[in-house]
């Protein structure tokens, strides 16, 4: 009841003043019809309080939100499901849920009809054109009575999660060289040198055919081996975020930042449907959670995303290059930097010459404050060091940069690859059995 009294409103307070007033006005005039009046008036909202405060209602909220990882601009729906499990009515309803101010504004519903076993479900759509991650709830409920006069307060303490990702857009296909590293899934790889026996045969396994079994290299090692027609190697690729505050011009969703991150976002997901394994690293050193993965496509990129939509910009001057004291090389390793300084040198020229293939896109930083200061020293610098980089400014489509960046490589791979052309065995001499002279060396590097 204390409760429920301290739950009036402003009309059934309004409503406890006229009664006391018209009370003290029919004492004071001898007016017996307007005590009546009075008393009332002042009974209504005492009665309603009474009646508020003693009813056993139990609601119950569950939130469910399709799907929780969402795009930036891409609507999210929330669905909640209210039951009152009590046994006597609880009057009307008044819903608030509490949403951050970047989703929208506070959806409000009024509810009626609330009995025993009462259920209704309500749908709202939240959107956010900002990257990150947001809790939605807790939910603040009011019971009220149908004439306004007392209202009591509750909350659900439960919130749910959603993540906003970056905005992504489909990239080409282009060639991206010096990504197979490691061991991992089977994929064909084809060998130039040496003996086939020694490149195409493994331990036995239990479980293998016996029809594979390679006999000569059993008996020279004494242990069964079997023939392996496919090497187990797999396809890594390291995505690098240089996300320092000093590296990035702007503010808001319009900044090089967000550009930087949307692009890496992109990077991501195409790698990850091209077969890769792809890790996380920004400039504070590696994301555990985006660490290596050997798992399906689809579910690769939901932690990068993840990672990826609660990036910040970072106050510290260096980049950390404590993941690249790692004793693995090679690979691919594709860059988004921003702002180039003298002092970050030395680590391209590390990660370069840890990368198997190193490419980058270097954002035209300056271009971000006025489209006339056009600074292309980031990619400069990249190129001296070894690295595969085209600039991208505000306006330009990154579908086109990610493709100026393939053919950079692939002239690239063509200006110092060396091409291994296979030939036949050469012509044997009719009368000594020996190459004839003039003909190629099988085997030769041409």
């Amino acid at each position: 009841m204390r409760e429920a009294l301290a739950g009036l409103t402003v009309r059934g307070r309004a409503f406890l003043a006229a009664g006391v007033t018209a009370v003290l006005c029919a004492v004071v005039l001898g007016q017996p019809a307007l005590t009546r009046v009075g008393v009332l008036v002042l009974a209504l909202p005492l009665v309603t309080a009474f009646v508020i405060g003693r009813s056993r209602y139990r609601l119950a909220l569950v939130r469910t939100v399709t799907p929780q990882l969402v795009a930036a601009g891409q609507p999210a729906r929330v669905n909640l499901a209210l039951t009152n499990e009590g046994r006597t009515p609880s009057g009307v309803l008044l819903l608030e849920d509490h949403v951050p101010y970047v989703l929208g504004t506070r959806p409000r519903f009024v509810l009626d009809g609330i009995g025993h076993g009462w259920r209704r479900h309500v749908t709202y759509q939240v959107r956010s054109d900002v990257r990150g991650r947001f809790e939605i709830g807790p939910m603040s409920v009011r019971v009220s009575d149908p004439f306004g006069l007392v209202e009591l307060g509750r909350a659900f303490r439960t919130t749910v999660p959603l993540t906003v990702t970056p905005r992504t857009v489909p990239l080409p296909q282009i060639p991206l060289g010096g990504a197979w590293t490691g061991s991992g899934d089977n994929r064909p790889r084809a060998f130039a040198i040496g003996s086939a026996e020694d490149v195409t045969v493994r331990e036995y396994r239990r479980g293998d055919d016996l029809r594979r079994v390679h006999w000569r290299s059993s008996a020279r090692t004494g242990e069964l081996m079997v023939r392996r027609e496919e090497q187990p190697w797999q396809s890594r690729a390291t995505l690098f975020l240089d996300n320092r505050l000093r590296s990035h011009r702007g503010q808001g969703i319009a900044s090089s930042l967000e550009a930087a991150v949307s692009a890496a976002a992109s990077i991501a997901v195409h790698l990850s449907h091209r077969g890769f394994t792809v890790r996380l690293v920004t400039a504070t050193g590696e994301d555990p959670s985006a660490a290596w993965h050997f798992r399906d496509a689809d579910l690769n990129t939901g932690p990068l995303l993840e990672a990826l939509a609660v990036v910040q910009a970072v106050h510290q001057p260096h980049l950390d290059t404590g993941w690249l004291a790692e004793g693995t090389h090679g690979g691919l390793t594709v860059a988004v930097f921003g702002a180039v300084e003298p002092m970050d040198v030395p680590v391209l020229r590390r990660m370069q010459h840890q990368a198997g293939s190193a490419l980058a896109i270097a954002l035209d930083v300056e271009s971000w404050i006025s489209p006339a200061a056009g600074d292309r020293s980031a990619t400069t610098a990249l190129a001296q060091q070894g690295w595969r980089a085209v600039p991208l400014l505000p306006r330009d489509r990154l579908d086109a940069t990610w493709q100026e960046l393939g053919r950079s490589a692939a002239r690239g791979t063509r200006a110092g690859g060396i091409t291994v052309t296979p030939v036949a065995p050469a012509a044997a001499s009719p009368t000594t059995g020996s190459p004839t002279p003039g003909s190629p060396v099988p085997g030769s590097v041409r």
